[in-house]
């Protein structure tokens, strides 16, 4: 007698697989949608995230997107969806960004640092800083260079600018600063280093306002960098502190003091600030700033610092944070340094 075998057919519920499918193509349209609030998102955007997402997408993905993205858009009162027009200006200044680092890396060194003084004097007093970056982080002859551009470019002297815009004691400081044309030589006296350390001490201590002290002013605006060095560690001997932790009160002359003495140091709190997710605009500046000017001197040094002070490379920080070709140029200047 044979032994009939029925084969049994695999149950299959109804729906079952149009459901998987369906889930599938959710979940693909999440990540394209999360990938597309990435490429919004950071320094820079990420251009081939654009391209192949948004570029591809039909209307249905573009309208989840909008809707997924009420920071980016919004909703009248006639339930007309658009764009926040703040948001719109955030996003053409992200876009800028590769080709103001690239305008940048491409002028000469003098024309470069000349418009970085024009436009810190236009934005005002917030942007300072960046008068003190140059003035005490070149040499004497790209400073002499950067005031000759200056001329050339503006029809006035960096000089009678800050005269006339900066007010107040920053005026006297700036302006003695970006005049300044230090030696550049290896010889100093100990002795007066050890003298200038304790008229320093002398006029923190006191309590006045630094700006205004005439010794202050002379000691850091006409020294030479290796003389101010020198100071710096006598100053940490005699007094027991570091000398731009006891201006934490004057942040014109602490700026200064680290420019000239721990140029480093002062970079990586720069860039530190910039990188972070609540950097306002002004202050995100100052990463393509940084690293397109730091890019042929000492960017090896101020990501070692900036590892050391923070736990991560720079490089790795500007990985995770920027985005597109923002990102890999940013990262190709932080590698010539190696």
């Amino acid at each position: 007698m044979k032994t009939i075998v029925i084969a049994r057919s695999k149950f299959r519920p109804p729906g079952t697989h149009q459901e998987s499918k369906a889930r599938g193509e959710t979940m693909a349209q999440s990540d394209e949608l999360e990938a597309l609030t990435r490429a919004f998102s950071g320094h820079g955007v990420d251009e081939r995230t654009l391209i192949a997402v948004l570029g591809k997408s039909h209307p249905e993905k573009r309208k989840s997107f909008r809707k997924g993205n009420p920071h980016f858009f919004k909703e009248d009162e006639r339930s007309f969806e658009r764009w926040d027009d703040h948001r719109i200006k955030l996003l053409k200044r992200e876009f800028m960004r590769f080709k103001n680092a690239v305008v940048l890396w491409a002028m000469h060194p003098w024309e470069r640092d000349a418009r970085l003084m024009k436009e810190a004097l236009i934005e005002g007093p917030d942007s300072y800083n960046v008068l003190i970056e140059v003035a005490c982080t070149r040499s004497s002859e790209e400073l002499l260079g950067a005031r000759r551009a200056y001329h050339s470019l503006f029809e006035h002297s960096i000089e009678e600018d800050i005269a006339s815009q900066v007010h107040g004691p920053d005026c006297k400081l700036l302006v003695a600063l970006v005049s300044a044309y230090r030696y550049e030589g290896s010889n100093l006296k100990e002795d007066t280093a050890k003298s200038e350390a304790k008229i320093l001490l002398n006029a923190i201590k006191s309590g006045e306002k630094k700006t205004q002290d005439e010794e202050v002013i002379r000691i850091l605006t006409t020294r030479s960098k290796p003389h101010l060095k020198a100071v710096y560690k006598y100053y940490q001997e005699i007094g027991g502190s570091n000398l731009d932790e006891d201006l934490k009160s004057d942040s014109r002359l602490q700026e200064t003091v680290q420019c000239l003495c721990t140029p480093e140091k002062y970079f990586s709190q720069v860039l530190d600030l910039a990188l972070r997710p609540d950097a306002d605009k002004s202050t995100k500046k100052a990463v393509t700033r940084v690293i397109v000017t730091r890019a042929d001197v000492d960017v090896k040094e101020i990501d070692e610092e900036f590892s050391k002070m923070y736990g991560v490379h720079l490089s790795k920080k500007i990985e995770d944070t920027a985005n597109g070709n923002y990102k890999e140029f940013l990262l190709t200047l932080i590698a010539k340094g190696d």
